[in-house]
């Protein structure tokens, strides 16, 4: 018959559920608070600009409300610092104390509340039940460009962490789509790029700088979007046909507290957990790094003679077009084992924290450079969780090694265009 056996076997079952109903039901059903809701949110023309407004307002939001409470964490792992460095006699011991734990521990603290933040606006959304909806309105885009609807809920994870967005593709029917998914899915700006957005953007746009957010997070859907459609046209494996997206839409509902609450906290523990696993073994091995050898930096004051400058000094040459110093790039090289350590690398190489570490950073580069960063940050290897997790649902080293390089090219390509625009724009 020429059409989907899928789509028509479901539109045969509504059609008898419709005949059904209008034999027991009298009179018209009347217009529902639900139904007039749905007829805005899920407008062919205005759903798409609606879902664009409110994930606006959920990075204002994010950006505007947390920043008092970011800068009261700032000031007590500040004063910390300043304590142990006084009143500690043995030198590497209050280096430690105060470079390695106060200021790595603080640098990367202070983005709890943002982070945090951003999870409540989520569940607020999740729990309205417009998430959802958003879902619906988005397949349409999502289809004609490459992807499968049900590929928007792994990619929407992905806003939290790439690593349970990955896990969540096992709801992709087909092996085609599922593995498209996943090697898009690291495009999508996950918390812990957040923190790297705040103190760079923060110390360079000034009040432009939830704008320059937000451009990140909507620069990696569109790349994961031309991505998909590049993969879909270019490699032969991906060419199968798609199966339709279809789904229930819930009802709409008024969230309770202690549910968004609740929400919150499963999502933003796991940047704590991280914080006091994985990010402070990496802190350790930075702070070494940054104070040794111990005679020529100093004790950690001439950084720039330490091992870890040594790194950054040997890759600078290969990032150079773009306008990174070699501080630069030794933040983004340890970023790949978790990205909130880019920020703690720029602390240790700093010598600062808190304020102190957004004028530093401020000095190290222009808006353009600043936009080129966040994007190399946003696009290039995701981090070792992720990779381990592509490996592990994939079952495939050729795709995870597809995925670390295509990103990396893919990193460079956008940053070098960031920064040849703004130059032809004449920005500096």
């Amino acid at each position: 018959m020429g059409e989907n056996p899928e789509v028509y076997l479901i539109e045969k079952r509504y059609e008898l559920i419709h005949s059904i109903v209008s034999q027991v039901m009298r009179g018209e059903r009347p217009l529902t608070l639900s139904d007039m809701l749905d007829k805005i949110f899920l407008h062919k023309v205005f759903g798409i600009p609606i879902f664009l407004a409110l994930w606006w307002a959920l990075f204002r939001f994010t950006f505007d409300v947390s920043a008092p409470l970011s800068d009261l964490i700032d000031l007590a792992f500040s004063k910390l610092g300043e304590i142990a460095m006084t009143h500690v006699p043995n030198e590497r011991l209050a280096s430690f104390l105060a470079q390695g734990i106060c200021a790595g521990f603080g640098s990367v603290l202070v983005f709890v509340p943002p982070i945090f933040f951003m999870f409540l606006g989520l569940a607020v959304l999740e729990d309205t039940g417009y998430l959802a909806r958003a879902a619906f309105v988005v397949d349409r885009v999502l289809y004609k460009l490459g992807l499968h609807g049900k590929s928007f809920i792994p990619m929407l994870i992905g806003f939290g962490c790439n690593v349970p967005a990955v896990m969540a593709t096992r709801t992709i029917d087909t092996e085609q789509d599922r593995v498209l998914t996943i090697l898009v899915n690291p495009l999508m700006s996950c918390s812990a790029r957040l923190p790297v957005y705040v103190l760079v953007g923060g110390a360079v746009l000034g009040a432009y700088a939830a704008a320059g957010i937000y451009g990140m997070y909507l620069l990696g859907i569109g790349l994961a979007v031309c991505m998909a459609l590049l993969f879909r046209k270019a490699i032969p494996f991906f060419k199968a046909e798609r199966p339709a997206f279809i789904m229930e839409l819930p009802l709409y509902a008024v969230p309770t507290w202690r549910g968004l609450f609740m929400h919150m906290w499963e999502r933003g523990s796991d940047f704590l957990r991280k914080a006091g696993t994985i990010i402070f073994a990496v802190m350790i091995v930075l702070w070494f790094l940054s104070t040794h050898p111990w005679a020529a930096t100093h004790g950690g004051v001439d950084v720039a003679s330490s091992y870890m400058a040594v790194i950054g000094r040997t890759l600078e040459p290969l990032f150079r077009p773009l306008g990174f110093d070699w501080r630069c790039v030794t933040a983004l090289f340890f970023g790949f084992l978790a990205k909130e350590v880019v920020v703690e690398t720029f602390g240790l190489l700093t010598g600062a924290g808190g304020a102190d570490l957004r004028e530093a950073v401020s000095s190290l580069f222009t808006p353009v450079k600043a936009l080129a960063f966040m994007a190399f940050t946003l696009i290039y290897v995701p981090c070792v969780a992720t990779l381990a997790a592509i490996y592990r649902e994939t079952g495939s080293l050729k795709w995870t090694l597809f995925a670390v390089v295509y990103e990396l090219l893919l990193a460079y390509a956008v940053s070098l265009v960031i920064v040849v625009v703004g130059h032809v724009l004449g920005f500096p």
